[in-house]
């Protein structure tokens, strides 16, 4: 007689645990996923890139336009040869003396999400509009830096 309680073979209870087969399909799986993410994660960080970008050149624009402004309005004197352009982007963050008053019209030069550093191309009125060298005159206009292709297929620098 048996003692109760005791069985030969399997146990009543189910062995735990993931089979080699379960483990290998798993592990398949995860991979698929993870080569499918990698591409649209760069996509996602190279949009963001292009977005950060044409802000940034936008607000710069835009800062060399008030300044101008400002000055065809005689809030300030400029260069004789400037054509009422500020001389460099540091001027637009240092600001010039308007009745009294000190109007700045950028907070800092922005960092190139392409390039990583605060070097923009510059253009001057007197510039030939495909040029990659800055006259000095003045800043009519500004570029990345960057030789990279957007992901629409234009060229950054040509933004």
């Amino acid at each position: 007689m048996k003692p109760h309680g005791f069985q030969r073979g399997r146990s009543a209870r189910p062995e735990r645990g993931f089979t080699l087969l379960e483990l290998i399909i798993a592990t398949t799986i995860l991979v698929v996923l993870s080569t499918m993410a990698i591409p649209l994660a760069r996509l996602t960080i190279q949009r963001e890139k292009e977005r950060r970008l044409r802000f940034d050149i936008w607000e710069m624009r835009d800062a060399i336009d008030r300044y101008k402004d400002a000055a065809d309005r005689g809030g300030f004197r400029t260069k004789v040869d400037s054509q009422n352009y500020p001389p460099d982007l540091e001027t637009l963050v240092k600001g010039e003396d308007v009745q009294g008053k000190k109007v700045r019209f950028l907070r800092k030069i922005p960092i190139d999400p392409m390039t990583g550093n605060t070097e923009w191309g510059l253009r001057s009125m007197q510039d030939d509009p495909d040029s990659d060298s800055w006259g000095g005159q003045s800043v009519f206009d500004v570029y990345t830096k960057s030789q990279g292709t957007a992901l629409d297929g234009t060229k950054y620098k040509d933004w």
